[in-house]
């Protein structure tokens, strides 16, 4: 795929491309990776910037005791080393992975340096886009340390069930751990909880919500009985 077919594939990516200088069109790269790839190692060398264009992915934390804690799923478009090379750092904080098949857009870090210099609007645009990273992730940190399990959950599948429009959570155990930071024996003890209070459901192993009991779960939120 060239630049110029990705342009009229994704028409959103003409805004960030607006003001790009006349060289860099020429030296970009363009790769298509399928679902569960790692494109972008926690504590690699960085010597690129990436704008992906199509699909999903998810950025997540590596421990060296083999735990993974996912810190939030991107949807297009969004950006691949921005928060590094805005740091001033030469190796990556997080990994990412993708959950569906994902086309990025590939620069050198010295071009997006350079770009970003001459730039303002693209630089706006990727401020913007980091800025709020941030304030999800402060929201978000807020909510993990502060509400309980019940809560947290409960707030997890509602989201789940607005972004997917489905009232079966398909995500194992394992990959809600991951998302929420709820351990898996916590997890599983909470959701018996939920079961028996009739805020969910389980169907062939899987977490549902019906109608009613979305509309209870955002009253208890709501009201905050936990």
């Amino acid at each position: 795929m060239t630049l110029t077919e990705l342009r009229k594939k994704v028409p959103e990516l003409e805004n960030y491309l607006r003001y790009m200088p006349e060289e860099l069109k020429t030296r970009c790269t363009i790769k298509t990776y399928p679902p569960k790839t790692i494109i972008h190692q926690k504590d690699a060398p960085l010597d690129y910037f990436g704008i992906v264009c199509e699909g999903y992915h998810r950025v997540i934390n590596e421990f060296e005791n083999g735990n993974v804690f996912m810190i939030v799923r991107n949807d297009p478009i969004d950006f691949v080393g921005e928060v590094t090379i805005l740091a001033g750092k030469p190796r990556t904080s997080v990994t990412i992975e993708t959950t569906t098949a994902c086309t990025v857009l590939y620069f050198s870090r010295k071009d997006f340096e350079n770009w970003i210099e001459q730039d303002i609007h693209f630089l706006r645009l990727v401020s913007q886009k980091v800025a709020y990273k941030l304030y999800r992730s402060s929201y978000n940190r807020g909510n993990r340390l502060f509400y309980p399990p019940q809560h947290l959950l409960l707030l997890y599948f509602l989201r789940y069930i607005e972004d997917c429009h489905s009232n079966v959570i398909r995500r194992t155990r394992e990959e809600i751990h991951e998302e929420t930071g709820i351990s898996v024996k916590t997890l599983n003890r909470t959701i018996r909880k939920l079961k028996e209070s009739g805020l969910v459901g389980i169907t062939k192993g899987k977490v549902t919500l019906n109608a009613s009991q979305q509309e209870k779960a955002r009253e208890y939120l709501k009201q905050g009985m936990y």
